[in-house]
């Protein structure tokens, strides 16, 4: 993939909604690779779009939102539309979405709420069937297709930078079993924090809907055997990769989530799946899990770590290449008709 995937940025589009993307807030992930694509010298950006591999519609849904949703409507079409105008534009401009039916393209999206980077792709068919859809909503109960389209991880860079996020006590210093801190957003935290919030007595499983003042949530994660991590008003939530950077086993708890990168990290070696209907039985699944096996699987947090790292200036097997990879991947499975 590094000697030969090449990428076309196309150059159609205005910031701040094209072009630009937030790198500062939960959507940070979506921000950060949409800024690095549009650097001229990204080793896989090509300015010849006869070479290109796959194509990169570099616009941002959280930036739309921002200036063309009004809060508290119902109408979401400005976003749309805007959307769909950009398509038109890029497909009377150039050959290459034509010819593919927009098969050899992608988007990249990290707004969840109501579903604005899947629903806004809907406006434009062939981007929600044919194109690569990269999203931190990777629901497939929403049309979330794992055979070609990819899931971006969660992560909110509160400041920008991941200094002090990384690492953490080794696993004999954490004493705490499981630990969730986080609002009633969404059914499951509903009955995530109705079942254990009352439960704080029992201090191996410490849930919190808000977090005491005289505790640290950052301590807490590196304090934790386990992090819950539930989804939230959408499937996917931050707390994934917080758990990974402070080296804590994370507990998924969600429904029809693809999580990040599945093609090539097993997550079952680092991570524990519940479902939903076992939300009650958290303690006893935890707790069954041996001493030896969640040394294992704490280590292997350790070792998947650095593909969820946020580089200033991209490094082998890091954030930025893990999605590169993952859009190569699925550009393999397609096969341009040699007639195109």
């Amino acid at each position: 993939m590094e000697k030969v995937f090449k990428i076309y940025v196309y150059k159609e589009g205005e910031a701040p909604i094209f072009h630009n993307g937030p790198c500062r807030s939960i959507y940070s992930s979506e921000g950060r690779f949409i800024n690095e694509m549009e650097k001229h010298g990204n080793h896989y950006r090509t300015n010849d779009p006869d070479e290109a591999h796959v194509y990169f519609m570099p616009f941002s849904v959280v930036v739309m939102v921002q200036y063309l949703y009004e809060p508290g409507a119902l109408d979401m079409n400005p976003i749309g539309n805007t959307l769909a105008d950009y398509v038109r534009t890029i497909s009377h401009k150039h050959p290459f979405w034509n010819r593919s039916l927009g098969a050899d393209h992608f988007m990249l999206s990290c707004h969840d709420w109501v579903s604005f980077g899947p629903h806004t792709s809907s406006y434009v068919p062939l981007l929600f069937k044919n194109s690569i859809r990269v999203l931190c909503n990777a629901n497939t109960s929403e049309g979330f297709n794992p055979l070609k389209d990819a899931t971006l991880p969660e992560i909110n860079l509160k400041t920008g930078e991941i200094t002090g996020l990384l690492g953490g006590p080794p696993p004999s210093q954490r004493k705490t079993l499981a630990f969730f801190a986080g609002g009633l957003h969404g059914h499951i935290r509903h009955l995530l924090l109705h079942h254990w919030r009352d439960q704080n007595q029992d201090k191996d499983i410490q849930v919190y809907e808000k977090l005491p003042s005289n505790m640290s949530y950052e301590k807490m994660l590196k304090t934790s055997k386990f992090c819950l991590c539930p989804s939230g008003y959408e499937v996917a939530s931050p707390r994934v990769v917080e758990a990974i950077y402070a080296e804590c086993v994370p507990v998924l708890i969600s429904d029809s989530y693809v999580p990040p990168f599945s093609d090539v990290l097993n997550w079952k070696k680092f991570a524990v799946v519940v479902a939903v209907e076992d939300i009650p039985n958290i303690k006893n699944i935890l707790m069954g899990i041996s001493e030896g096996r969640y040394l294992k699987m704490q280590k292997r947090v350790r070792q998947v770590q650095r593909h969820f790292v946020v580089n200033g200036n991209p490094k082998r097997f890091d954030l930025f290449h893990m999605i590169v990879h993952s859009v190569w991947l699925r550009r393999l499975n397609l096969r341009l008709h040699a007639s195109l």
